[in-house]
């Protein structure tokens, strides 16, 4: 285990759920995990293998149910795409939504993100990395849990390409400032908005219904949008 990771050791990227999968979502996993699943256990992954070509490369961090990702990747042939996610419902709901969609662009591991990126994915390898609306622990003593920390960053520019984006997006403002603040300080990345500017939604991003409901009830969405300058 790299230094890196020891030190993050006590950062999950995810609170652990339980949750049983519906008798759909078993059988779509059952039947596609074979080919769209991957396993942290398996180790290191070349990417062109495991999609058949070579293509830009999006990973996302806790994509809950899925449907936002497999929007994204359906709607982005030309790219393939990644999803990290612990809560196995959510993964068997993304089994089901390939199965549904014919998607064949996308694999997902049901693994802790910080395992996967440090065992799992080439440094300099990703086009892009996703975090939509991570757990914000907001309740001040519980800050120090929340996934964006200075380290994690580090650990994301090490996975990317130069040129590389990483896009994070909270209805917290105050996980929003927090956001802002560790990656305006984080080495080898610029705010592609200008310095502590927030971006607009890209087109790119699914309103997902959380977020709709959320804009009824008057709450705000913050997307950062932070491009790796250097290794």
């Amino acid at each position: 285990m790299s230094e890196t990771a020891q030190k993050m050791r006590r950062i999950r990227s995810f609170v652990l759920r339980t949750g049983r999968m519906t008798e759909g979502q078993k059988r779509a996993y059952d039947l596609h995990w074979p080919s769209k699943g991957l396993e942290l256990k398996n180790g290191a992954i070349v990417l062109p293998e495991v999609f058949g070509r070579d293509a830009p490369v999006v990973l996302e961090i806790g994509f809950g149910m899925g449907d936002s990702l497999a929007q994204m990747a359906a709607a982005e042939p030309d790219k393939d795409f990644i999803g990290v996610e612990v809560h196995s419902p959510g993964v068997g709901r993304l089994m089901h939504l390939i199965d549904e969609s014919g998607i064949e662009n996308l694999r997902a591991y049901c693994d802790d993100a910080v395992e996967v990126l440090e065992q799992c994915i080439a440094d300099n390898s990703l086009s892009r990395v996703q975090i939509y609306f991570p757990d914000p622990w907001h309740k001040k003593r519980h800050h120090k849990r929340r996934l964006v920390q200075p380290e994690f960053v580090q650990l994301l520019r090490r996975k990317l390409k130069p040129g590389g984006v990483i896009h994070l997006a909270t209805d917290w403002e105050n996980y929003a400032e927090h956001m802002m603040l560790v990656m305006s300080g984080a080495e080898g990345f610029r705010n592609t908005q200008g310095e502590g500017a927030f971006a607009p939604r890209p087109d790119y991003r699914p309103v997902t219904k959380f977020e709709k409901r959320g804009e009824r009830l008057g709450h705000g969405v913050w997307d950062l949008l932070f491009e790796k300058t250097a290794d």
